[in-house]
């Protein structure tokens, strides 16, 4: 069964206007795909007599249904690896470095889906900053349901089972049933809300922001637009995490690549709020500040001084 193109061009066109995420032709088996189960619980024959009931009936909680629908959820613990190890070895002690050992880092984990991502970051900071030391983690995602399954930090076996090392399961998850919960120290430290990325960014400052996999959904403009959102919450040194598939280059030149073991991270070539020095070079020939992570090169001539911060040769973001 194929959808009626009518169909398909008004939820493409809703999706777009409400979340931005493009639709583009071809995707009508992903439209049929993920509005069939509201479809069948509503009783209606199929996709196109749904939504035609949609479109007639004009209701808000339908609207936000099918837009929700069609926002994309995957996600999976510590996934990708390699973020995770960067945050311990290099992230987290870059902050401690600059700011003390008391230091509380905020985080924002945008687009969070079900909550595995905060929960991972929150795991990492709970085995790797010194005592005194805090993490918050502000968690949002632009769908009230999927957040509510987040909030409550409840995954069933075969949840935990994509990505959580045994470890890890033991010391900060707790059976609830057949089920496994997150441990109440670590939900302790994460607050879910609902947020578009179209809408302005929470308050900052931010030291992480992780804004992974989300922004390959998005055209140039709204890109660009998210992007200098991002850049007003940002505090001084901060980093920026996007996929793997994802870069700022060509997109928002206010930002600097950054390396950070085999991979890269991003920060500000200008500090928040701050203009470039009188007769500064456009920002496109400027040369950026050092790197967070920059590793002098160490030689017979040039020792290391004693007490030095160097960041630990770990994993990339």
């Amino acid at each position: 069964m194929s959808l009626a193109p009518d169909t398909f061009a008004f939820v493409a066109d809703l999706v777009r206007r409400r979340s931005a995420i493009r639709l583009e032709a071809g995707k009508e088996y992903l439209v049929e795909s993920r509005l069939l189960p509201l479809a069948r619980e509503r009783g209606c024959a199929g996709v196109d007599a749904f939504v035609r009931e949609v479109r007639a009936t004009n209701r808000e909680a339908d609207l936000v249904r099918v837009v929700e629908a069609l926002a994309t959820h995957e996600t999976s613990w510590f996934r990708d690896q390699t973020p995770f190890e960067a945050l311990r070895t290099q992230v987290l002690p870059d902050v401690l470095h600059r700011r003390g050992p008391a230091a509380r880092v905020r985080v924002w984990s945008a687009a969070c889906s079900s909550g595995q991502e905060p929960y991972s970051v929150a795991m990492v900071a709970a085995e790797t900053l010194p005592p005194g030391a805090g993490v918050e983690i502000l968690a949002t995602d632009l769908s009230a349901r999927i957040l509510e399954h987040a909030r409550a930090g409840t995954y069933s076996q075969l949840e935990v089972n994509r990505g959580l090392p045994a470890p890890m399961i033991v010391r900060h998850m707790v059976r609830a049933g057949a089920q496994w919960q997150v441990a109440p120290a670590l939900r302790s430290v994460v607050t879910f809300k609902q947020h578009n990325l179209l809408d302005p960014a929470p308050p900052g400052p931010f030291d992480l922001v992780l804004l992974r996999n989300v922004l390959i959904y998005f055209d140039l403009p709204t890109k660009q637009a998210i992007l200098r959102r991002v850049r007003q919450v940002m505090a001084p040194g901060g980093v920026l995490v996007l996929g793997a598939a994802e870069t700022t280059i060509g997109v928002d030149d206010a930002w600097q690549r950054v390396p950070a073991g085999r991979g890269s991270v991003y920060t500000l070539a200008v500090p928040p709020g701050a203009a470039p020095p009188a007769g500064a070079p456009p920002a496109a020939v400027r040369r950026p500040p050092a790197s967070p992570f920059a590793r002098p090169a160490v030689t017979p001539s040039m020792p290391r001084a004693a007490g030095a911060y160097v960041p630990s040769r770990g994993a990339s973001l």
